[in-house]
């Protein structure tokens, strides 16, 4: 039985893939690799996938698709896992080799004792190019740090700082018990990979170590801001998703419920800032009409986030309202990492 199971989406990824497989390698035989080739046409990536297969068969497994998205490539990796803990690593990124064997030795021990651990969240590096000093988002300021905890022993997290899927690993039961299925050839679906299962977490452990570098600087990339306005739509999708989910999840404690209401107060922001900064009349109606779409599913949802400090920066009336809206990008910044 493999410890975890870390799936890697691929969509012609030729000129990176290697460097974040070969940062996975050192994880022995307690880790399976899932290449996921989602469908790759101009380049070698599913080559790639196949060469590193055949060379680690007993690590690596190699599975091609037909193009479905990120969020399908990640769903064909739960799918697939075999291993108790499941994480995902895009093909662009790479985790510290020497942190993943802690990783795995501690999930080991914790698999050994009387608490079974659903999420294990770690730090994580903005790895932005040119820029020497790289941010960390870290939280030993909100959760206790060497032992298993529940979210009513967390102090709440300050705005900006969020649980991202590059800090979390998830029991891959519980990704199953809980029916998370992200929706296909949509981009932004990391927000609900982490979003979704958090009703069914009961028990977390956090390790105050550096693991995984998640590069920013591509010009192509999802969190580039221009592209992020380009796909406005997808942006939409998943935040109504995520409406709908805190809308019907039967969330307890208040802790947790807290924390799910400021995620997705991040997210709102972030979608109406995209959308305020694209400067057309199109798009600030489809800002109305988001928060018309929270209004209309959950109403006392909708007050809740409409009188916080970012709600009422999202919804000043007139030009120079949304001039100070745009003031909330910095916030958007830090949560997403781009510029």
């Amino acid at each position: 039985m493999k410890i975890l199971s870390v799936a890697i989406p691929c969509y012609n990824s030729e000129s990176y893939m290697r460097k974040c497989i070969e940062s996975l390698l050192p994880g022995g035989e307690e880790i399976e690799i899932l290449i996921v080739d989602d469908g790759s046409t101009k380049d070698r990536t599913a080559e790639i996938a196949d060469e590193y297969a055949k060379k680690y068969p007993t690590m690596v497994k190699a599975i091609h698709q037909e193009n479905g998205g990120h969020g399908e490539a990640v769903n064909t990796g739960i799918r697939n896992a075999s291993g108790l803990y499941f994480k995902v690593v895009d093909s662009d990124d790479w985790v510290d080799s020497g942190v993943l064997v802690e990783i795995i030795e501690k999930l080991k021990e914790l698999l050994g004792g009387p608490d079974t651990v659903d999420m294990f969240i770690s730090n994580f590096i903005y790895d932005k190019v040119g820029q020497k000093r790289k941010k960390i988002m870290q939280y030993r300021s909100a959760m206790p740090q060497e032992q298993v905890f529940g979210w009513e022993e967390m102090h709440p997290m300050r705005v900006g700082h969020y649980i991202l899927m590059h800090s979390v690993i998830y029991r891959t039961g519980l990704l199953r018990e809980c029916g998370l299925e992200l929706p296909k050839h949509t981009f932004y679906v990391d927000n609900l990979f982490v979003f979704q299962p958090l009703p069914w977490v009961k028990k977390l452990y956090y390790l105050d170590r550096e693991f995984y570098h998640y590069f920013i600087g591509r010009n192509d990339q999802s969190v580039n801001e221009t592209v992020m306005i380009s796909r406005i739509d997808q942006q939409l999708r998943v935040n109504k998703i995520m409406i709908d989910t805190m809308s019907k999840a039967k969330v307890r404690g208040k802790r947790l419920r807290d924390y799910m209401m400021s995620y997705l107060d991040i997210i709102m922001t972030v979608s109406s800032i995209m959308l305020l900064k694209s400067g057309t009349d199109e798009n600030f109606q489809k800002k109305q009409e988001l928060w018309q779409y929270l209004k209309k599913t959950d109403i006392r949802l909708y007050y809740r986030l409409r009188t916080t400090l970012l709600g009422r920066a999202m919804n000043l009336p007139g030009k120079g309202g949304r001039k100070v809206s745009v003031a909330g990008y910095k916030i958007a910044q830090k949560f997403i990492g781009f510029n």
